[in-house]
């Protein structure tokens, strides 16, 4: 067989490359080191450096880099079905599909809400959310889609319509019919009890006001993530999304959670939403099903299927229904299954939301720690007393963090910054756990200390 380059080859001037061909596309800059390689909840630069990974990737590596599970069924899974024809189905993709259904099924809610069985499995979060999104609109025969004011749901179509940050401006017209509601933000209210705490029940109402003001008569859906990870690691109170869903019910509108980040073991449970005891119209997973490959899906009632069919749904995609990466994540809810790792999340979120604590305690410019299970979020500010929130230090910090071998994600958007998201893999140890609290610390303590006085 002839030699064929792998894509590995070393080039001695890299980086002359990255200036002449590669393609900026939104992140403040490139990582400073080309990574060679990764496994578990580490990645290796070229020069040999060890770097903790404390965002399992794009938040995306749920059972840590080259779990060897993973590396076996790809090993397995390619040479026998790699890609098939739109039409064809095949044996992973029915397993995956039920394996969700099961999963969706494990904890139900209040009896009126149906069950999430009939799932379409394709690549991005921006696909499966402008599939649901599009599947809504068709049902409904509406248009117009709520979302939260800090909402982070894709960058194509509907789901960038849908979007709310600084990728919102590019000055081009988005999707017609986007309106929004105000995010439920504790650590900053904007509607206040006399206690001083966020009053989300007034705030909730307040919002529908404004989209009851605003629409044309064709509300549709409404999108939102169980926890927003892009607008700042923000867990809606108790009882709000069961609200929401009234809101939405009241109005004829579909319910639509966006749980790129939050489901398959995330927080705890299979799904974020089941932490709240409210099942949404359509479910919509990416990030976390595919352990670091391109795999997601789209989840929705056995009702909403049929009307949809009936009434000639199309999503009919190049890599509808792949096999070898459905067979990937028929073996990421495997090993979530048979290696506990539901609890083995909520337990490492507990140690390391413990640990985040702490440095609120320590430090004047650790604002709020906030997250449920192994998506949490500490939050930069100037000082506690005004709690102005600081980009500027967060980078300083995330730059301190990357000299001592710890990789962190700053949420680095215009008027949302200053959040650090930190989502370390399922499969993360309390060692490493500890490890990246301590480097955390250090890395505050030394930003701190060099501000002007």
């Amino acid at each position: 067989m002839a030699s064929y380059a792998t894509g590995f080859e070393q080039n001695p001037n890299p980086w002359d490359d990255v200036q002449a061909h590669v393609m900026r596309y939104g992140a403040p800059e490139f990582f400073p080191e080309l990574i060679d390689h990764a496994e578990g909840s580490w990645v290796v630069t070229e020069s040999g450096r060890r770097i903790l990974d404390f965002t399992s990737g794009q938040m995306s590596a749920t059972l840590g880099h080259a779990h060897p599970a993973i590396v076996h069924t790809v090993q397995q899974a390619y040479p026998r079905l790699d890609h098939l024809f739109s039409g064809m189905l095949s044996r992973p993709v029915v397993n995956l599909s039920r394996r969700i259904a099961e999963a969706a099924e494990a904890e139900p809610d209040v009896a009126e809400a149906s069950p999430l069985e009939k799932v379409l499995l394709l690549t991005t979060g921006s696909e499966v959310n402008d599939a649901a999104i599009r599947l809504a609109k068709l049902i409904t025969g509406k248009f117009e889609v709520v979302s939260f004011t800090r909402s982070w749901h894709g960058l194509t179509g509907a789901a960038a319509g849908a979007t709310y940050s600084s990728a919102r401006k590019q000055g081009t017209p988005a999707m017609p019919g986007q309106l929004a509601i105000p995010t439920p933000y504790e650590y900053r209210p904007d509607f206040t009890t006399a206690d001083g705490e966020l009053d989300w029940r007034r705030q909730l109402d307040y919002g529908f006001e404004l989209v009851d003001a605003q629409s044309v008569g064709s509300l549709a859906a409404c999108i939102v993530e169980p926890i927003l990870s892009g607008g700042g690691i923000l867990v809606p109170p108790p009882g709000y999304l069961a609200a929401l869903r009234q809101k939405c019910h009241e109005r004829g509108m579909l319910l639509i959670f966006d749980e790129a980040q939050t489901s398959l073991g995330r927080t705890g449970h299979w799904f974020g939403y089941q932490h709240d005891g409210v099942t949404p119209d359509i479910l919509t997973l990416s990030k976390t099903l595919g352990a670091g490959l391109p795999l997601a899906a789209v989840v929705t009632t056995a009702e909403i299927e049929q009307r949809a069919h009936d009434a000639g749904f199309v999503f009919f995609t190049s890599h509808v229904n792949d096999p070898m990466v459905a067979a990937v994540g028929c073996t990421v809810m495997d090993v979530i299954a048979t290696d506990g790792l539901l609890a083995a999340a909520t337990h490492a979120g507990d140690r390391l939301h413990a640990g985040l604590n702490a440095l609120v305690d320590d430090h004047e410019i650790v604002g709020d720690a906030r997250g449920r299970g192994l998506l949490q979020g500490i939050e930069i500010v100037e000082d506690k007393s005004t709690k102005t929130r600081s980009e500027a230090l967060g980078s300083l910090i995330t730059q301190e963090c990357y000299r001592r071998g710890l990789h962190m994600n700053i949420v680095c958007l215009p008027g949302m910054g200053g959040v650090f998201r930190i989502a370390p893999p399922l499969t993360v140890s309390d060692e490493e756990i500890d490890l990246g609290l301590s480097i955390l610390d250090e890395a505050i303590t030394v930003v701190e200390q060099a501000r002007p006085a």
